[in-house]
């Protein structure tokens, strides 16, 4: 039972993450970014769904966008790291949204810039990307957790282990 509880919640993170992405597409990729799907990279604190919920949503988000394989393949890794990192620091609430802005400020620029051949260089690339990924999970993703916390036993049923 557990095993569907994970699989469950895996497949809405990443059906909701894919839903909040294609709805801001226009300013969810290029060199200045900002997806409001990644305040969902707090999710890991909830439930280790997250996990896998949060990459195949990137994922499938980069597919249907018609992203480059490079993105679809380094953008995903890049939210693997952050969601794993994110599960891995749990215990500390508010370093949660830490490892994915990391990641993702590290690893797009260098996807921008071998798979578009983005005219910017990777440290303004860093910069602007590390900017949405501040505003998108830095600052809703704790809001969004702070909202969350109130009703995780609620919501994460039998997930919320720390």
């Amino acid at each position: 039972m557990k095993r569907v509880y994970l699989i469950t919640y895996g497949a809405m993170i990443a059906a909701i993450y894919t839903a909040l992405t294609l709805m801001i597409e226009p300013i969810a990729s290029g060199p200045i970014q900002f997806r409001i799907s990644e305040a969902l990279c707090i999710l890991p604190y909830f439930t280790p769904a997250a996990i896998p919920g949060v990459t195949v949503g990137c994922l499938l988000s980069n597919l249907l966008m018609g992203s480059a394989a490079m993105d679809v393949v380094f953008g995903s890794v890049a939210t693997l790291i952050g969601a794993v990192g994110s599960y891995a620091v749990r215990k500390s609430k508010w370093l949660v949204c830490v490892p994915p802005i990391l990641s993702n400020t590290v690893i797009v620029p260098w996807v921008l810039k071998y798979a578009y051949g983005t005219p910017y260089t990777i440290p303004f690339t860093m910069l602007t990307v590390g900017v949405g990924e501040v505003l998108a999970i830095g600052v809703l993703g704790n809001v969004l957790l702070a909202v969350l916390d109130r009703q995780s036993e609620r919501i994460f049923i039998g997930q919320v282990r720390r």
